[in-house]
């Protein structure tokens, strides 16, 4: 199957991409609570960054086929948030639902961080914060040589990048910038995951990253930013940064630390915690009186 045709099978409405990102979270807290470790708060704060890009209809994945060669590559280089990323292979069908259960135990696929031997729809084993913007723009430069050789004219697969704010203080990915930027390649997007919280405190305060939009730019790539939890404004963006040619694109997405949990949201803490039996099912409830406010306002649009 080409890789638009990937695409296009896809794609989803917002009100449904709010509904996929709100089971995201729900299934991100059981896995969580059932192993007693990991880290909530920045899984849930990509969530609805990585529902709409793997449902908008611009990143191509093959539900039957994870190895799918015509596939978009993704790659969260925030390994930690490996839940978050278990979430949406629960989504794709590539992992049974009931498997989340088993996160972090013993000879899991669901290791703590992921891992590419063990489960399938996992692009690069991530965990060493810093890696994953260079290994993405190898990905994009090589899949941009393969296109040129088949010489049919066919567009290179697409590369995103999900980064960290924190991780960002990372000098590798600076290499990799100026890399990607020397070499136009208008395959590879980058996104921060911009929640301004890291273990040790605030990113501002600890060692700040910006202004990280015009570091990016000043080593030759287009920036964007948009709010990380605003579905239809993450399309327009993720729509925007594909239509740009001759150089890579970062987005900016400002988040909310530990969003969709109240007593989670904008607290270091929940950066590698996992919840207590009675906090996750608070969480749970909480994400659930949610969905079914989401459901009925789907239900109402339907109906008028």
């Amino acid at each position: 199957m080409a890789t638009d045709a990937l695409r296009q099978a896809s794609a989803r409405s917002d009100a449904e991409i709010a509904l996929i990102a709100n089971r995201m979270r729900h299934d991100i807290i059981e896995m969580l609570g059932a192993a007693g470790s990991g880290h909530p708060g920045g899984s849930l704060s990509a969530t609805d960054i990585m529902a709409t890009l793997f449902f908008s209809g611009l990143l191509g994945m093959d539900s039957a086929d994870p190895n799918n060669p015509e596939r978009d590559r993704f790659i969260l280089s925030k390994g930690h948030a490996a839940p978050a990323l278990y979430a949406i292979l629960v989504q794709l069908g590539y992992i049974p639902h009931d498997e989340i259960l088993t996160l972090r135990q013993v000879g899991s696929r669901l290791q703590g961080h992921p891992d590419r031997h063990a489960c399938p729809g996992v692009e690069v084993c991530t965990g060493s914060l810093g890696q994953g913007l260079s290994v993405g723009s190898g990905m994009a430069l090589g899949l941009r040589l393969d296109a040129a050789h088949a010489g049919n004219g066919a567009e290179p697969q697409r590369v995103f990048v999900l980064l960290g704010d924190g991780e960002m203080q990372e000098g590798e990915n600076w290499e990799a910038a100026m890399f990607a930027g020397h070499q136009h390649l208008d395959n590879l997007v980058a996104i921060v995951d911009n929640n301004n919280l890291q273990i040790d405190g605030h990113v501002t305060d600890v060692n700040t990253i910006e202004p990280v939009a015009d570091k990016f730019r000043a080593f030759g790539w287009e920036t964007l930013a948009v709010d990380g939890h605003d579905i239809a404004a993450i399309r327009a963006a993720l729509e925007q940064a594909v239509a740009i040619s001759g150089k890579p694109v970062c987005i900016v997405a400002k988040t909310v630390k530990g969003k969709g949990v109240s007593f989670m949201e904008d607290q270091v803490g929940w950066h590698g915690n996992a919840p207590s039996a009675e906090q996750t099912a608070a969480a749970l409830a909480e994400i659930d009186a949610a969905y079914e406010a989401l459901a009925a306002t789907v239900q109402t649009a339907k109906e008028a």
